[in-house]
Order: C-alpha cells, then sequence, then structure tokens
C-alpha cells in the first residue's frame, strides 16, 4: 500500500515562497506519475501540476506556470513543490497524488493514492 505524506506548508505573505514535499513507499513512488492538487474553502479539488515517473514531462496549470515548480527524486521516493511568487488565491490544502495513467494525472478520479494534504496560507 502506498503511503504519501505531505509536508512544508505554512503560512506566508504574498510575494513569498514555500516548498512542498511528499515522502512515498519505494515500492509505488517509482512506477508512478506524481502531482499534485489543491483545495480551497468552499471549492473543488483542482489539479496543479503533474511530473511523470520517469520525470521527463512535466505539466502545470496556467494559474501556476512560471512560478511554481515541481520535481521528484526517485533515489529518496520524494516529490516537491517549490512555489514561488505566492498568492492570496493559492491559498489551499496541498494534496500528493500518485497514479500509473500519465493522460490521467489532471483528473483526481484517476489517481490512485493520496496524502492527507498540507496547508498553505497566503497572506495578503
Amino acid at each position: 500500500q502506498v503511503q504519501l505524506l505531505e509536508s512544508g506548508g505554512g503560512l506566508v505573505q504574498a510575494g513569498g515562497s514555500l516548498r512542498l514535499s511528499c515522502a512515498a513507499s519505494r515500492h509505488t513512488f517509482t512506477s508512478n506519475h506524481m502531482a499534485w492538487y489543491r483545495q480551497a474553502p468552499g471549492k473543488e479539488r483542482e489539479f496543479v501540476a503533474a511530473i511523470s515517473w520517469i520525470g521527463g514531462s512535466t505539466y502545470y496549470t496556467d494559474s501556476v506556470k512560471g512560478r511554481f515548480t515541481i520535481s521528484r527524486d526517485n533515489a529518496k521516493n520524494t516529490a516537491t513543490l517549490q512555489m514561488n511568487s505566492l498568492k492570496p488565491d493559492d491559498t489551499a490544502v496541498y494534496y500528493c497524488a500518485a497514479g500509473g495513467r500519465w493522460s490521467m494525472v489532471m483528473n483526481p478520479n484517476g489517481m490512485d493514492y493520496w496524502g492527507k494534504g498540507t496547508l498553505v496560507t497566503v497572506s495578503s
């Protein structure tokens, strides 16, 4: 069973940076694509970024392009989301997810495993 554990959330002022990490069990991490989703209060969970299991492909939702960077370290079984130039609209619970179908990484129903989330709050 895959276990995903997010860390790195917190409170930051607008324009600041945070780095989220997701630690996964070794067996499944290296065979799954990794993604970050977020859910703001009163809103649906939305896709943020994804990286293929080999790491050669990445994809971002338009609102974070140029500000967020997703990466993975297969030797350490971790995925990270570097978030720069944060805005109040980025405030949400951020979830790490893993799944085997690249065509489905933007669809929360297409991801097979989820962490419990970490809260990011951006103050204005």
